[in-house]
């Protein structure tokens, strides 16, 4: 990859947590590159804090969302953790799926 380009963003959804103050289940992370840590089987996200930090790979499932969701997601400027809000609260499973679909 050329230094100007940027990379694909990747993003996690958390499963599992031994601080759930920094890390809260069935939330959006953004994952950030780090071969490195992958390497040792850790991800390197953007925390609830809005700071990155690695993390064991196993409190996560990476997903990939269509280019729309992605871009979105970036925008926020709340991290991307908090519960996506409709207006009428957070986005249930069956909610979120129809909206990808």
């Amino acid at each position: 990859m050329k230094a100007n380009q940027k990379s694909k963003p990747q993003f996690a959804i958390c499963i599992n947590t031994d601080d759930p103050d920094i890390l809260t289940p069935r939330m959006i992370y953004e994952v950030l590159s780090d071969e490195s840590a992958a390497k040792s089987n850790y991800l390197r996200v953007i925390d609830n804090e809005g700071e990155d930090y690695l993390y064991p790979a196993n409190y996560f499932i990476s997903v990939n969302f269509p280019h729309s969701i992605e871009k979105t997601l970036l925008s926020i400027s709340l991290p991307i953790s908090q519960p996506i809000s409709t207006g009428r609260g957070r986005y249930s499973t069956s909610e979120f799926q129809k909206e990808l679909d």
